[in-house]
């Protein structure tokens, strides 16, 4: 049965083009929407005028409205002489085969074969446009396409591009494409709704990368890391020989000698090029221990393993009461805080309130108490009363490098935040040759921030800068359990009022001191008050008091009642503050972009990440980013605006006053290196205002996400700003690794951020409880005016196979994730391969069994030791190295970063030591399965690999020179007998042909070597044929004269065919006889009594080796002839010829 015709159909009609009024084709001479088929037959297809085309409109027409075209088709339907079902079903099978299109229909493409001249040797693939060419040859591979340079100097000048190099780039690291479905992908594509970005936003791996560069090196670096392959070392070791190479383990697992899970891990990689072996320090914050160790020998120091813990869990002091200040909200309490830091030491708080803080250096064997809080008040110079228990110690920071002690001369190495909202800063200890001296733990600063919050969350910048500091830059931040961000700009100094007769003079100092600097509030994180329409709250809950700074100006009654306020919120406790604030939250985590940059020296970015593990908790993550834009003029109320205040003002010729900065021309501009001084103590700038700009960072489509671990890229090139990054300019040193960075002009420089590859992203990524890892660029567009709030999508979403995520660490070039199952895997960021690149441990370990029965320490609840607790990455993405906790065990791998080309080397690594030799050469590393799967896994490569190479190698042979043509062993067998078979019937025939010329030969027998050499087994002959041969030997050696013939004497002279004159020796006689000395009469008979073979006689054997002799001694004579022919005749002497 017949259907009705569709709307489809109806509007496939009325949008065919009329050849008078054809639309215009887009720029690239491809229509946009190609006519889709018609569900009419032929002969029923109306030409109808399109009345919609991308890119033009056509007036509609009376013919082509949809009315009429279904008021015919149901006329044509309804009709009686409408044609018979058979051709309805024979017009239905032929609706797929399409009518040749006319020309008239609209402009189309069409394939026409040109002929081509005979000495034309131009390639028709030139003729084609450079942008269908790049396109093209970004399908290649990284090799393929830089050896499509050396083809024509059309392709050297499309690969030499960066458009080339970075649409590769983009194809094959998808990034925020991977989340897209292929199929949806194709379909809005085709559609032309939507086109493929090539934006691709990362953190580069090299100082002076270009998209070619980053593409090789990239890709070479992740097939480095997924072969595995250890690094090779010079040998250290006297013995050995001078040039020799060691290759270590790529991956080494021992124990840190600490009885808990391993949650603290921190190295030394060195930067730029002095690169050296890591040194390890590894602590358990439960416990408050430390150790440290050498992860190249897997052997861990003495060092810590003496110090018991001193501090106990606040679970274990106060059994029953609600940790995080929740529950009854009358005690703050949460596990004991730690910080490690390889060069320095550690330091652990206690999460009782009484909030006790320990450092150890690396050189103590004992640690020491610092900050303790005490009695000592005094309100006139804003000093309040902490007391004995000052509040439990809830987030500590130490300095990983010497940057932030030496910029701040000694004063800031040891940060703490308590839960009273108190910061304080210790010393890490000074010789005291540039200012004071200073002992190890000594206080040197304190600041009251929000009191009765804790502060929860620390974060310094390790790579601050003098040129940072001139900038006006952040270089500290403090977060507490409300929300709100703090943050400073300047050092503190240390004050030096005399000591007098105050009795608690350093602590004195370090609140004097901390009027130096005052820590600045991110407006948009204030805290938040509950809604209390019929204001019952005693006190407004958005208000807050905090430590004023000398720049305020304030005088004394006004410091005494700041710090009396402050005094009574010390007072106050946790369900105070819940009952009249929204958002307390202690689980709170802070990640921040120090290097971020927006041109004017600000830019930082504080993440904020609301961790929703409760279930009255919302997971939220939002951005403050630190932005500065040029102050506008401030209108008065007169109307007129008011004078910026940092030019100099002069008379203009009317009486009024000009300011020299808004003379067009007579502001400088601002050059890369130069940078805006701050003009005055305060931390904010003139020139500029400052605002703080939000976004939402969004989950991609997913919900109930509970965030367990966050991370932050802690790349090199990740932690440059504008004014310090090489690609824009060479006004700065760089720490950048040097070695595979090369020179660079000045014309071919970056002009802006987005001309460098990856356009300085960076990338902050968050672990969850259902095993799924989520990626953001934390450098994403900030919205346009801080009124505005953006949301910021995932750059990639992976779904890992653990249950739940326990620690995170990312790079510039690959993610490493640990799950609370023990499962450890690289992965790539940028979504060049949807699985893991690398699996650097397995879930499934059969030695984790055993590592458990050796812990002595009683397991206690909550306490895993089989999950990853930390990691710990080489700042170097180029450096294919880093370490895992495993429970108690690290995991350190060192990749070779050079493995991608040795995939061109035949040679096999040795499955056994030399014979002969001591080195104990070990299969695989362990006895795990991870590294048993591993190891099977490269054994089956590297066999693959040498049958592809052996089965190449016989092509090539079979190719050349024809063997390997015969496929069985059989065949080859039966090849091999067939030639022997041949072989022995040609020396068959060999043997008949000489016999027969032996026959033809005269009766005497021949000496020359090519007569009885031409057959191993010489010709047979009769008796009587050896009777004439033995006479004619005998007269030979009986004869005393020199023979007058060539082949022997008395035979009578035959003519020579040749006619060639011959002229003999004085005293000697020859005749040019021919080789045949017999008749021919003898000839004849000889030639008939050698049809029959014979055996060969000892005394023929002895006939021919005489007949040897004797043409020895005439060749001798001829070539060597006698002095004078009385010699010749006989005598005694030396003159003698025998």
């Amino acid at each position: 049965m017949q259907s009705e015709p569709s709307n489809v159909s109806q509007n496939t009609l009325n949008q065919q083009p009329s050849p008078d009024n054809a639309p215009p084709a887009s720029q690239h001479g491809i229509r946009l929407e190609d006519d889709p088929p018609s569900l009419l037959p032929h002969h029923e297809e109306r030409r109808e005028p399109r009345s919609a085309v991308i890119g033009g409109d056509t007036p509609p027409s009376s013919s082509s409205s949809p009315e009429r075209v279904s008021d015919a088709d149901e006329a044509t339907r309804l009709s009686p002489t409408s044609p018979s079902p058979r051709n309805r079903i024979a017009e239905y099978e032929n609706v797929s085969s399409q009518p040749s299109r006319s020309r008239s229909e609209g402009p189309f493409f069409e394939v026409i074969k040109s002929n081509r001249k005979p000495g034309d040797k131009s390639s028709p693939i030139l003729t084609l446009p450079n942008e269908v060419l790049t396109h093209a040859i970004s399908h290649l591979s990284p090799d393929d396409l830089a050896a499509v340079a050396l083809v024509s100097r059309q392709f050297n000048s499309l690969v030499t591009t960066p458009h080339a190099w970075r649409v590769a780039f983009a194809r094959y690291f998808p990034g925020r494409q991977a989340l897209i479905d292929a199929a949806a992908q194709y379909a809005t594509e085709d559609a032309g709704d939507t086109v493929r970005s090539e934006r691709r936003f990362f953190t580069r791996l090299t100082a002076l990368a270009s998209w070619r560069s980053e593409y090789i090196l990239r890709t070479r670096l992740l097939r480095s890391l997924t072969r595995g392959k250890p690094v090779q070392a010079p040998v250290t070791a006297v013995s050995a020989r001078p040039g020799q190479m060691q290759t270590s383990a790529p991956i080494i697992m021992y124990s840190s000698r600490l009885y808990s899970t391993v949650n603290h891990l921190h190295a030394n990689f060195g930067s730029g090029l002095n690169k050296r072996l890591p040194r390890f320090i590894h602590g358990a914050d439960d416990l408050c221990m430390a150790t440290s160790s050498d992860p190249s020998i897997g052997k861990v120091d003495a060092w810590g393993q003496s110090d018991p813990g001193l501090f106990t869990l606040f679970s274990d002091r106060y059994p029953g009461v609600a940790e995080w200040g929740l529950g009854a909200g009358e005690v703050i309490g949460r596990p004991n805080v730690m910080d490690v830091s390889q060069p320095h030491g550690i330091v652990y708080g206690q999460g009782c309130p009484e909030g006790l803080c320990c450092y150890r250096a690396l050189d103590e064997m004992r640690g020491r108490l610092i900050a303790q809080s005490t009695e000592f008040s005094m309100p006139d110079a804003g000093i309040p009363k902490l007391g004995v228990d000052g509040g439990a110690i809830c987030s500590v920071w130490l300095a990983k490098n010497t940057t932030i002690p030496s910029l701040s001369d000694g004063l800031v190495g040891i940060m703490m935040g308590s839960a009273a909202g108190v910061v304080s800063v210790c010393s890490l200890g000074t010789d005291g040759l540039r200012g004071h001296r200073l002992q190890r733990g000594e206080l040197t600063a304190r600041w009251v921030l929000s009191p009765g919050v804790p502060i929860v969350a620390l974060a310094v910048d390790d790579h601050y800068s003098l040129k940072r500091h001139a900038q006006n830059r952040i270089w500290a931040v403090a977060l507490n359990a409300l929300g709100e961000l703090f943050y400073l700009t300047k050092f503190p100094t240390r004050s030096s009022v005399p000591k007098g007769t105050i009795e608690d003079y350093p602590e004195y100092v370090a609140w004097l001191s901390g009027r130096s600097a005052y820590w600045n509030l991110v407006e948009p994180s204030r805290r938040t008050a509950r809604p209390d329409p019929y204001k019952d709250g005693p006190t407004d809950g958005s208000y807050s008091p905090r430590s004023s700074w000398d720049g305020m100006c304030l005088s004394k009654d006004q410091i005494v009642a700041e710090t009396r306020e402050i005094q009574q919120y010390l007072h106050k406790q946790p369900k105070d503050f819940q009952k009249s604030c929204l958002g307390w939250d202690m689980r709170r985590r802070l990640e921040v972009d120090f290097a971020g940059d927006d041109g004017n020296y600000a830019g930082e970015a504080m993440v904020v990440f609301e961790c929703g593990i409760s279930e009255d908790e919302v997971t939220a993550i939002k951005r403050y980013t630190r932005w500065k834009v040029r102050q506008e003029k401030e209108k008065d109320a007169s109307g007129f605006s008011s004078p910026a205040p940092t030019g100099y003002q002069k008379s203009s010729l009317f009486g009024a006053s000009v300011n020299s900065d808004s003379q067009p021309g007579r502001s400088p501009l601002r050059t890369r290196s130069s940078s805006y001084m701050s003009y005055t103590s305060s931390p904010e700038r003139l020139d500029l205002l400052e605002e703080w700009r939000c976004s939402h960072l969004t989950f991609g489509g997913l919900r109930f996400v509970k965030i367990t671990t966050t991370a932050l890229d802690n790349s090199i090139f990740a932690n440059l700003t504008l004014s310090e990054d090489p690609a824009l300019g060479f006004s700065t040193a760089s720490t950048a690794s040097s070695p595979y960075a090369s020179p660079m002009s000045v014309a071919s420089q970056p002009a802006s951020p987005t001309d460098i590859p990856g356009q300085r992203g960076r990338f902050i990524t968050v672990g969850t409880t259902t095993g799924i890892i989520i990626v953001w660029d934390v450098r994403a567009p900030v919205p346009r005016n801080s009124e505005l709030v953006n949301d910021i999508g995932p750059v990639r979403i992976i779904y890992t196979e653990s249950p739940e995520i326990s620690s995170l660490a990312i790079s510039g070039l690959y993610l490493v994730h640990g799950g609370n199952d023990g499962l450890v895997q690289a992965w790539d960021p940028l979504a060049s391969i949807m699985q893991p690149i690398k699996t650097l441990n397995s879930r499934f370990s059969v030695r984790a069994r055993r590592r458990l029965l050796q812990i002595q320490f009683p397991q206690t609840v909550g306490v895993n030791l089989f999950a990853a607790g930390a990691i710990c990455l080489d700042p170097d993405p180029t450096v294919l190295r880093g370490a895992v906790s495993l429970g108690t065990q690290i995991r350190y791998w060192s990749y070779s970063s050079s493995a991608a080309d040795q995939y061109k080397s035949s040679k096999r690594r040795l499955r056994r030591s030399e014979r002969g030799s001591n080195n104990a050469v070990e299969r695989f590393a362990g006895t795990g399965r991870a590294n048993l799967k591993d190891y099977i896994a490269n054994e089956k490569f590297e066999l693959e690999r040498e049958k592809q190479e052996r089965r190449k190698h016989a092509d090539r042979m079979a190719g050349r020179f024809g063997i390997d043509l015969l496929g069985s062993e059989e065949e080859a067998l039966a090849y091999a007998a067939m030639l022997s078979q041949e072989t022995l019937e040609l020396e068959e025939k060999k043997r008949r042909e000489s016999e027969s010329s032996s026959a033809l030969s005269t009766d005497t027998v021949t000496p020359e070597p090519s007569v009885y050499a031409n057959s191993s087994s010489p010709a047979l002959k009769h008796d009587t044929e050896l009777d004439a041969d033995i006479a004619e030997a005998i007269r030979l050696s009986l004869q005393d004269s020199p023979a007058s013939g060539l082949y022997g004497s008395g035979s009578p002279a035959q003519s020579s065919p040749f006619d060639i004159p011959i002229k003999y020796a004085k005293g000697r006689k020859s005749s040019p006889t021919g080789r045949a000395t017999g008749s021919p009469k003898e000839r004849g008979g000889r030639a008939a009594g050698s049809s029959m073979a014979g055996e060969l006689s000892d005394l023929e054997f002895a006939l021919q080796l005489s007949l040897a002799e004797e043409q020895s001694r005439n060749d001798g004579r001829d070539e060597f002839p006698p002095l004078s022919p009385s010699l010749a005749k006989g005598g005694k002497g030396k003159g003698r010829m025998s």
